[in-house]
């Protein structure tokens, strides 16, 4: 087993893009995380002799909980589960909760690790966002931060309507200047049924424009590599020895156990989510029973999956893999799908590891999706 994912579903308001599951009322939030530690305990027969190596709280703004609260489902974890001599623990946190005396809390308890969401050092794009914190409270939480722990990631948004190459370039140099080893960066999407679609609906937000964000990743790729970071996948840069422990272990097909609502887990063969509603998943876990869907990959399933997070990796796809793990079938597929992007420079073989280009790397997704089989079972 690789790793715990532990899901805090609320957050002080909702960012207009985001359509990730959580509440804005905590009343319910004690209650929660009794639960949580409740099915890190019903859930630790699937780990068997295995070790975790990391454990992650993702949200929602796990940062909302007190450092109390977190030390309780790290102890837990410990309590239930075989757990490496020095595993990575990571904590998503906001700005507007990083005051110094929660930083020094939090470098006292087992947390190693902080991915703190900044998505901008402007205050009119944290606006029009609705992020909860400001442009005051980004800078000043890394000044912070960066006293108390080395392995700091920070979250940063681009392709933001009206957000020139230059203000792009502010961002990033900005992020550089506190030495962060590790950089997330995402171009703004519009889910629907959130805020955002809403507001480019009505007119009131231009939509984002994907030459701007093509743009826009063409100057952090080349900046950050310019300056010692590995792009070690599509929306990941680090310097040497700060990957991502827990979301390479993702990326690379480890197992892993999700706990909290709406969380997903994966054990090599079949992938469960739990419910995404708290009142049901607090009901189910107070009843003893694990309020989740399984579903059994088929060897398509475990191939597309494959392509997709092969190709947006530094590791990329392995033909030999391809050939002895899928079948000479897939195997064939993958050459005659690929050719057209090999003779585009999108794509290229090296070792017998296909990846994207320089030119193909934003456009990975797209063309993962057609290298997917959909129908060869």
């Amino acid at each position: 087993m690789s790793g715990i994912y532990i899901h805090i579903p609320f957050c002080k308001q909702a960012c207009h893009y985001c359509d990730f599951h959580f509440s804005t009322s905590m009343k319910k939030k004690e209650e929660m995380v009794l639960a949580l530690a409740k099915e890190i305990k019903l859930r630790k027969k699937e780990c068997f002799d295995e070790s975790i190596k990391t454990i992650y709280f993702g949200g929602g703004t796990p940062s909302v909980l007190t450092s109390r609260e977190i030390n309780f489902l790290i102890d837990a974890v410990y309590e239930n589960y075989k757990v490496i001599g020095d595993p990575e623990i990571t904590l998503e946190a906001n700005p507007d909760d990083l005051s110094e005396d929660r930083i020094l809390e939090l470098s006292k308890s087992k947390i190693n690790r902080l991915s703190i969401g900044i998505q901008s050092f402007y205050e009119e794009d944290l606006k029009m966002m609705n992020r909860a914190h400001n442009s005051v409270e980004a800078t000043k939480c890394l000044q912070l931060a960066t006293k108390y722990f080395d392995n700091i990631s920070i979250d940063l948004i681009y392709g933001i309507p009206g957000m020139s190459n230059e203000k792009w370039k502010d961002n990033i140099d900005k992020a550089l200047s506190f030495g962060i080893p590790h950089i997330s960066s995402y171009a703004l999407t519009v889910e629907p049924k959130t805020a955002l679609n809403k507001l480019i609906q009505t007119g009131k937000i231009a939509a984002p424009n994907d030459e701007v964000a093509q743009e826009h990743f063409a100057i952090l790729v080349e900046i950050l590599e310019s300056k010692g970071f590995i792009h070690y996948e599509l929306s990941n840069f680090a310097k040497e020895n700060y990957f991502s422990k827990n979301n390479s272990a993702y990326w690379l097909g480890k197992k892993y156990i999700g706990i909290g609502p709406s969380a997903h887990s994966y054990n090599g063969v079949s992938r469960s989510w739990n419910v995404a509603n708290n009142p049901i998943y607090l009901k189910s876990i107070q009843e003893d029973k694990l309020p989740n869907e399984t579903e059994i990959l088929s060897v398509t399933d475990r191939y597309n999956e494959y392509i997709m997070t092969g190709l947006r990796t530094v590791w990329g796809v392995s033909l030999d893999r391809i050939k002895t793990e899928f079948g000479v079938p897939y195997f064939n597929y993958l050459n005659k799908q690929s050719h057209k992007f090999l003779e585009d420079d999108l794509l290229f073989i090296e070792n017998d590891i296909l990846k994207p280009t320089k030119k193909g790397k934003f456009l990975t997704d797209g063309i993962a999706s057609d290298l997917f089989y959909l129908n060869l079972e």
